[in-house]
């Protein structure tokens, strides 16, 4: 596989039906998807936010062991 770009002469040449900026696979723009809300399921972004939840707590179950029951106060003088 080629780093180079492809002229425009080679693209026309193998197909020659097929609109400038055509990618392989994509659908008309005539085709439309509406997705409701009953179709729309965020799991992924439910499973960042409760990812960043876990980094936080552990985070600050870390700082309370190291500053507070380690020795005394020292971030307060």
């Amino acid at each position: 596989m080629s780093m180079e770009p492809e002229t425009e002469s080679t693209i026309r040449e193998d197909v020659p039906d097929r609109p400038r900026g055509y990618v392989v696979g994509s659908a008309p723009d005539s085709i439309e998807r509406e997705l409701g809300h009953d179709d729309f399921d965020p799991v992924g972004t439910l499973v960042l936010i409760l990812g960043y939840f876990a980094i936080l707590v552990v985070m600050w179950v870390f700082m309370y062991f190291v500053e507070f029951l380690g020795r005394g106060m020292t971030v307060i003088g």
